[in-house]
């Protein structure tokens, strides 16, 4: 990223200067935004995110499972809502749980999907698209203190989820309760699964 002139610079109208183009040694500022052509094809691309239910749900034949996009939202309001923790980069959580199911396949099959999607919008130095593929990537890697956050708000989304299931349609879903058990790598996380198991217990 270039970096602003200083407020203390004098300005062309002072020096006399009329001369504004950057010198040869200037790093060209790559456009980040992609054309109005290319974001509309790529949220098409995303239509499937709020058409495509959940896989778990759907083995266990909830009726009317929520969608990848329905997880991702409220998994983003968690993020939004989470207590401050030092170097945690809160923004940073939220494009997180945006993107990590952007494209819910399995191995090298969901990084072509990413890929794909992410060259719709460009992914130069600096595009957006680059920015969802390194977030992703962050993610799938647990690298990062955002991941391993974000890795949790996965978790916890997905019991809440379930709890709600099994109070609506009265099923057992313990499966999803046993499959994260011991596995949430942050306090917030920890402290908000405790939770929602401690309602689950006393209904």
């Amino acid at each position: 990223m270039a970096t602003a002139p200083s407020s203390s610079s004098p300005s062309p109208a002072v020096t006399g200067d009329t001369n504004t183009t950057p010198p040869p040694s200037s790093p060209p500022v790559p456009n980040a935004s992609p054309s109005p052509y290319s974001t509309i094809d790529f949220l098409t691309v995303c239509h499937h995110l709020k058409t495509t239910k959940r896989s778990g749900w759907v083995r266990r034949d909830v009726k009317n499972p929520e969608s990848i996009a329905d997880h991702m939202y409220r998994m983003s309001l968690m993020a939004l809502i989470a207590p401050d923790f030092p170097g945690l980069d809160r923004n940073k959580c939220i494009k997180m749980t945006i993107v990590h199911d952007i494209a819910e396949e399995k191995s090298e099959r969901e990084q072509a999907a990413v890929d794909y999607m992410c060259k719709i919008i460009g992914v130069g130095e600096g595009s957006r698209g680059n920015e969802i593929t390194e977030l992703w990537m962050e993610y799938e890697a647990n690298s990062s203190p955002e991941a391993k956050f974000v890795k949790d708000l996965d978790k916890v989304e997905m019991i809440l989820q379930a709890l709600e299931y099994e109070d609506e349609q009265e099923k057992d879903l313990d499966e999803f309760f046993q499959s994260t058990a011991g596995k949430f790598q942050t306090e917030i996380g920890k402290a908000w699964a405790s939770e929602i198991v401690s309602r689950r217990n006393n209904t």
